[in-house]
């Protein structure tokens, strides 16, 4: 189904400048140390940064006289906006990103009467080849720094706290790693914009771990790698098929780390931290979403610490891929419920402005509105069946690296 090999080493480009928030604490201050400035002057700019506040001239704790060689030298700017895309009534606005070397990513900001969450992307495109998938599709371009990652949330943070999403002035609660590219293929980075996520004023935005929702397409040795970090955020397993045989054309992956090893690998993470995973389903009409590849589903998961979140696949312009009609999703549903798995149906945001999962391209699109892909329905509630929750365990409107 996809001609397009695997990538899992980024192609070599040159990277962005160094950034505060590339470097630890400790870091920090020894290059403020080195440009002549008391070290606490780092403690300083990270408030700043993190508050999202881009003109030296606002930095009126620090000197007149040093704001700008210390801007210069550890704020430069990496994230340009070029242009924001809203639906929802403005609740959700999709923003695309030029980055220093021209490359292109989005991310989606997600405004909800309880929250607000922010998809953010780890790489510019995506290696893995997902055939249903516009980043998957259109390869990968290189890895995102630290501060490219942290900077999509800090810029959201900021959207928020200012009152520019309609609602007024908020705070960001959550962040998913569901925009472009395989979070796990960018591991030291992506676990250094976690850290950031999570840690309190004046180095980071103070989020829950339960907050942050990592997702992964299921690169085996980077999720047992981050069992073994400590760090307890909510781990999203993109599996889109119960089977060896299907996977291996829906997400090519598989042919390196087979569902067993994923679900496995999956699981331990669960075992160690107390934390149910969830397993994303993207519901593809007549492809993966027969009443038998449900019920091989809910034999998989069955008594196990997860949850599937099923998403009706949103088409991107062109595709061949289209969602499975309600009555499958009814049935699909109905099933891994008799199974004794717990399942929400993704209430998917922004699919009339290509923000919705599998949408986000980033292709260069900068001077026009990307042709629209036709909504899915919202899938009505069945009659002998209790309410299908929408949106309940992950928000993001685009798949990790099939995004």
């Amino acid at each position: 189904m996809t001609a397009l090999p695997l990538v899992f080493d980024a192609p070599r480009r040159g990277m962005p400048p160094r950034h505060l928030a590339d470097l630890t604490r400790d870091e920090a201050r020894a290059a403020v140390a080195e440009l002549g400035q008391p070290a606490f002057r780092a403690d300083q700019l990270a408030r700043h940064f993190y508050r999202g506040v881009t003109d030296p001239a606002q930095m009126t704790d620090v000197p007149a006289a040093a704001r700008e060689a210390l801007a210069e030298a550890l704020l430069p700017g990496l994230l340009t906006p070029v242009r924001h895309l809203s639906a929802d009534g403005g609740r959700t606005r999709k923003t695309l990103w030029r980055l220093h070397d021209g490359a292109l990513v989005e991310s989606v900001l997600m405004r909800y009467p309880d929250r607000a969450t922010v998809c953010i992307s780890s790489q510019a495109g995506c290696g893995m080849a997902c055939p249903f998938c516009a980043t998957g599709q259109g390869g990968l371009t290189r890895n995102l720094s630290a501060a490219e990652i942290i900077g999509q949330a800090v810029a959201a943070a900021a959207a928020m706290a200012s009152g520019e999403i309609p609602g007024g002035p908020g705070r960001l609660s959550n962040v998913v790693f569901m925009g472009m590219g395989e979070p796990l293929a960018n591991y030291a980075r992506v676990r250094t914009t976690l850290r950031a996520l999570l840690a309190t004023a004046p180095y980071g935005l103070g989020l829950s771990q339960r907050a942050v929702t990592l997702s992964t397409v299921g690169l085996v040795p980077a999720i047992r790698r981050l069992t073994e970090e400590g760090m307890a955020v909510t781990l999203a397993v993109s599996l889109h098929a119960p089977d060896d045989e299907l996977r291996d054309s829906l997400v090519p992956i598989n042919t390196r780390w087979k569902v067993d090893e994923v679900v496995a690998a999956a699981d331990a993470y669960a075992e160690r931290t107390g934390r149910r995973y969830s397993v994303e389903y993207a519901l593809i009409r007549d492809v993966n979403d027969q009443p038998e590849r449900a019920d091989l589903l809910g034999k998989l998961l069955a008594g196990k610490l997860a949850h599937v979140n099923l998403i009706p696949l949103n088409p991107t312009p062109g595709s061949p891929w289209d969602a499975s009609p309600l009555p499958a999703q009814r049935e699909f549903v109905a099933r891994l419920r008799a199974a004794g798995v717990a399942t929400t149906v993704r209430d998917t945001r922004g699919q009339d402005i290509d923000g919705a999962c599998g949408q986000l391209a980033a292709s260069d699109r900068v001077d026009g509105v990307p042709s629209l892909a036709l909504p899915t329905p919202a899938m009505p509630t069945p009659t002998a069946e209790p309410p299908v929750p929408l949106g309940s365990e992950t928000d993001g409107p685009g798949l990790e690296g099939t995004a």
